[in-house]
């Protein structure tokens, strides 16, 4: 049977990709900088030529967020908002039950309190339950709106294809204000006000807010229409960071700027639940989106996958440290029955591929098992693609039908894939690298076969092996302090902005290379003597850490020339600091053509 650490599993192989340099690009940008080359090669990949686009780069600024009245429909969504609150109408704030949702129900309601402070019953929000709602606007959650006597309901992260909800909220005589980011379909609602920037004639600059982002241009909107203190609108980037983090969006642009100020605010001044959650995650400062992604993220998922989500909001919008504190626990536990369920389901599932007969030669992973917790397979689906890199769906039963989570690789459009699938859906919904779908049980044989035949057809064959960026070749003796400061401008690092990796493609190691639990390979690493006495970086020696590469020991071992991929870290250790490599890949350097 195959062994697993679910927590620290990784592609044995990668196929090395050097990222392209403009050597004259390059050049030209040195001379304005006057900093490291390859630190200039960063930045031209980054699309950063020019001195000014560098100066934003490494110095975002809250000014330079854009014009919230370039969303279409603001202008109406604003109007509404006013009116409710001047003629003293009943809110509901609607949102999903992820970290986007939580934190964009937190962040909008926590604004508008105290515009509804004579009478708190007038503003109130509503998390869909995972299990029995789903995603999206549900019939139980207008049902809700219209029982508190709603005239308006705002959703967040959520509505763009909500046509029959619109129109039941609609008949029950409450207007719907519609903020998400998600693709719409071919038909929108007949909502009072849409926005979102991925309608095809929405002129907002910027396409890539996640649902609480677009959640905070509403306040900012709001804020700037009635010249409020921006300091209450600013507060709340502490939520918005969680979520840019934790949704995955490209974290360059706007999205740069909110987490930039985002982490900033976590460090200085988090709010209460957000502080309790960090010491519940043993995280300080300096924060990273690491910290946000492995740390804070996966615990206010919790609350929604192991029960019931509207616990997280309550959470983040504690006011005390004993409420705050309280909640924080509770999730955190929640999190660790997370932990189990993900790894019992990810080995059942395995155990299951495993008995495949043509499990090597697919293309694609539909796994389906009735008892599987429903708040873990999207979990697991990653956890499988790390094990078969390959396009993967995991499902399990609830309310009589098949609902599953969809992953995909590297490039490959899982939403196309199983939109060739649709007619034997309930329901789909997602994009490019994650969509959720709901089918009838029976007709689960002809989807896995169908979804098999579309994936075959559509993907690549290089999309088929993990891919590792290369941004650009560095010796070992380039690897200085000075050099890592500015590396740590190029934060807060994430989709669009990666951390970048480097190779070093002669090297060898110096003095034991030793397995740490079964997995992790700890060496020092120094040129290899092939490079000559006139090499300048020839007695350079690091330390390097290979997470999930104990398969490499007997090749560290061998005496061979070797390259290296590797990020550059700081590594804390009894008080002293040092850089180090988190080595991601180790070849025998005949294998690796820059």
């Amino acid at each position: 049977m195959l062994r697993l650490n679910v927590i620290t599993c990784f592609p044995v192989e990668y196929r090395w990709e050097f990222e392209p340099i403009d050597a004259d690009v390059t050049a030209n940008l040195q001379k304005e900088l006057g900093i490291h080359p390859i630190l200039c090669t960063l930045l031209v990949q980054r699309g950063i030529t020019s001195y000014e686009q560098a100066k934003q780069f490494f110095r975002p600024e809250l000014e330079h967020l854009h014009d919230p009245l370039l969303l279409k429909g603001m202008r109406l969504a604003l109007d509404r908002i006013d009116r409710a609150i001047s003629q003293k109408e009943t809110v509901v704030i609607y949102g999903d039950y992820d970290v986007d949702g939580t934190t964009a129900v937190s962040l909008v309601f926590d604004f508008f309190r105290p515009f509804f402070d004579r009478d708190p019953e007038q503003l109130q929000y509503y998390i869909p339950d995972r299990n029995k709602e789903g995603y999206g606007l549900s019939e139980a959650g207008v049902q809700f709106a219209a029982n508190q006597g709603a005239q308006l309901l705002i959703t967040l992260d959520c509505g763009i294809k909500a046509v029959d909800r619109v129109e039941q909220a609609n008949s029950l005589g409450i207007d719907v204000i519609i903020t998400d980011h998600h693709l719409p379909g071919a038909e929108l609602p007949n909502a009072l006000a849409i926005l979102n920037p991925k309608q095809s004639d929405c002129p907002y600059p910027f396409k890539d807010l996640c649902g609480c982002g677009i959640g905070f241009k509403l306040l900012q909107g709001y804020v700037e229409r009635h010249s409020l203190d921006k300091a209450s609108l600013y507060q709340g980037l502490d939520l918005v960071a969680v979520s840019i983090a934790a949704d995955i969006v490209p974290i360059i642009g706007e999205n740069r700027v909110l987490t930039y100020y985002g982490l900033r605010q976590l460090e200085s001044h988090p709010r209460p639940g957000l502080k309790a959650l960090m010491h519940q995650a043993a995280i300080k400062a300096p924060l990273t989106i690491r910290d946000l992604v492995f740390g804070l993220a996966p615990r206010i998922n919790a609350a929604g996958r192991m029960g019931h989500a509207h616990d997280a909001v309550r959470m983040l919008l504690a006011d005390g440290e004993a409420s705050a504190k309280d909640g924080a626990g509770e999730l955190h536990l929640r999190n660790n029955h997370r932990k189990e369920e993900d790894k019992g389901t990810t080995r059942e599932a395995l155990d299951m591929i495993g008995q495949w007969d043509d499990q090597e030669n697919r293309f694609s992973t539909v796994v389906y098992s009735p008892g599987w917790h429903k708040g873990v397979i999207g979990i697991v689906a990653s956890r499988l693609i790390e094990t078969y890199y390959r396009p993967t769906i995991v499902l399990t039963e609830s309310n009589g039908m098949a609902v599953g989570s969809a992953r995909s690789v590297d490039g490959f459009d899982v939403h196309e894939a199983i939109l060739e699938c649709r007619d034997l859906l309930d329901r789909f919904g997602g994009h490019q690298f994650a969509a959720g779908l709901s089918l009838p049980i029976e007709n689960l044989p002809a989807f896995s076969e169908r979804f098999e035949a579309a994936v075959k057809a559509r993907i690549l064959p290089e999309q088929r092996i993990p891919r590792l960026r290369i941004d650009a070749e560095l010796a070992l003796g380039e690897v200085s302090p000075s050099f890592y400061k500015i590396l740590r401008q190029f934060e807060p690092f994430g989709p669009g902005n990666p951390s970048p990796v480097f190779a070093s493609l002669a090297l060898q190691t110096a003095g034991s290379t030793r397995v740490l639990k079964d997995a992790h390979l700890k060496l020092q690493v120094k040129p290899s003597a092939s490079q000559g006495p006139g090499n300048r970086s020839t007695n350079s020696t690091l330390d390097g850490i290979a997470f999930g590469q104990a398969h490499a020991l007997d090749l560290c071992r061998s005496g061979k020339t070797l390259a290296m991929a590797f990020h550059v870290e700081e590594n804390h250790w009894q008080g002293k600091t040092t850089l180090q490599l988190q080595i991601k890949s180790i070849k025998n350097t005949l294998e690796v053509e820059p």
